[in-house]
């Protein structure tokens, strides 16, 4: 709000000295009063409009949303049907996921999209500071495993890539993680049931896309990916997936399955997982309005055509007509 300044608004006062008319200086220092009474109230409903403006609200304003590098694709596709559904906008943060945890941690706030829930000590965090994370499940992924096309092996046996990171086997050249402290690695480490990686075999990367472009230049490599990378790949990424190709998984029981929409969704694949889109704001803002609308029939839709699974099936209307 611009200074604004006052003495435009008082009535100047003559040079020379007349006689003193007691009823007309009472009626020019009501206007005078009148005047700045008027004026102050202007500049105080501009500072609360702006007030309100700065705040977001459930469909309208700014938001930062920080979310798992591995799930960026899908997180990115929801956030322009979004922004271009409501006068709304919202800053898309990809970060590891101890990374994610550690920035709404310290602001006390936020919105953030993972592959888990908080867990008991993160909740009792959050409510100690007299806010209660509202977590929503919206779809359903997998950790695809990929290789190099020149490699003829087209599938692997889930407890042999288990014993490798547990250490007790040299079944494989190396595998190839996004990130030291991204999901993945914690989602495979739980499966292993290790507190911490194999020194020799097992690399990180920066982030999953690096993962792909390392993996389709060197042979020998199993790399780990979120699946939504490999089902609508941007532009630049696209040649470097082409140069690979997905794993089948057998699991314990002797199944092999893919990473498609329907294996996920049916928990056949045994490396699904449901993605979580967790409010931590403390407030009606847009956290609580993006989540309704991931969660919602097009949100759902949109999970639907990323290839991955969505956590409830979108509703269909069918119209019947009499003549055609």
């Amino acid at each position: 709000m611009p200074f604004l300044d006052l003495s435009a608004f008082l009535i100047p006062q003559p040079m020379k000295k007349k006689p003193t008319n007691t009823s007309s200086n009472i009626t020019m220092l009501s206007m005078k009063y009148l005047v700045l009474l008027v004026a102050m109230g202007f500049v105080f409903s501009c500072n609360q409009k702006q007030g309100k403006l700065e705040k977001d609200t459930i469909l309208r304003g700014e938001a930062t949303v920080y979310t798992d590098e591995s799930l960026l694709p899908i997180v990115s596709d929801q956030e322009l049907v979004f922004e271009t559904t409501y006068d709304a906008k919202l800053q898309i943060v990809p970060l590891s996921e101890k990374e994610v945890i550690q920035k709404i941690s310290q602001q006390k706030s936020g919105i953030a999209i993972l592959s888990r829930k908080l867990n008991k000590e993160e909740l009792n965090f959050f409510k100690a500071h007299k806010i209660v994370p509202r977590t929503t499940p919206f779809a359903l992924d997998g950790l695809a495993l990929i290789r190099n096309n020149s490699e003829k092996d087209s599938t692997v046996v889930l407890t042999d890539l288990i014993a490798f990171l547990q250490g007790k086997n040299k079944a494989f050249k190396g595998v190839v993680f996004d990130n030291p402290n991204s999901a993945s690695v914690r989602y495979m480490m739980e499966k292993a049931s290790i507190q911490e990686l194999p020194k020799e075999g097992v690399y990180s990367m920066k982030n999953s896309q690096e993962v792909i472009q390392y993996v389709a230049e060197h042979e020998g490599m199993i790399g780990v990916v979120g699946s939504n990378w490999l089902f609508e790949p941007s532009a630049q990424l696209a040649p470097y997936v082409e140069k690979v190709h997905e794993l089948a998984v057998e699991d314990t029981n002797g199944k092999l399955s893919y990473p498609t929409q329907e294996s996920i969704g049916t928990n056949q694949y045994p490396l699904a997982r449901v993605l979580y889109i967790i409010n931590c704001q403390g407030y009606e803002g847009l956290g609580i309005g993006f989540a309704s609308f991931i969660a919602g029939d097009k949100g759902q839709r949109i999970v639907l055509k990323s290839g991955i699974a969505p956590v409830r099936e979108p509703g269909r209307k069918i119209v019947t007509r009499n003549k055609i």
